[in-house]
C-alpha cells in the first residue's frame, strides 16, 4: 500500500515542477496506467511514444548487446518529451521546453 502512496506522491512532485504539461504511465504494449493529460493526448502519447521507446532500445541493443535503453530524451520546438522506461511500464513527461528555463 506504502508503494501506492510512493508513486503519487512522485507523480504529484514531477507534476508540481515549472512547465510541466502532463504525467504518464503507460505499459510496454501502450495502454496507459495513469495520466494527468486529456484522454486524447493519454491516447496518442501513450501509443506513440511507446512505439518509439521499443524501436530506441532495439537500436541500443542492436548497436551493443550489452547495453540497455535507460533514458529517452526528445525535443521539439513546442515540446520536450522525456520517457525513463522500466521492465514493465515507461514514465513519460511532457513539458514546455522553455517554461522551465531560467
Amino acid at each position: 500500500m506504502s508503494s501506492i502512496t510512493e508513486v503519487e506522491e512522485t507523480l504529484s512532485r514531477i507534476q508540481s515542477h515549472k512547465g510541466v504539461k502532463g504525467v504518464l504511465i503507460c505499459t510496454k504494449s501502450g495502454s496507459a496506467v495513469r495520466s494527468s493529460l486529456p484522454p486524447s493526448e493519454t491516447e496518442t502519447y501513450s501509443a506513440l511514444i511507446t512505439q518509439l521507446a521499443l524501436k530506441a532500445a532495439s537500436v541500443a541493443r542492436t548497436l551493443d548487446p550489452e547495453d540497455e535503453l535507460t533514458f529517452l530524451r526528445i525535443r521539439s520546438r513546442k515540446h520536450e518529451v522525456m520517457v525513463a522506461p522500466d521492465k514493465e511500464y515507461l514514465l513519460v513527461v511532457v513539458q514546455n521546453p522553455d517554461e522551465g528555463e531560467e
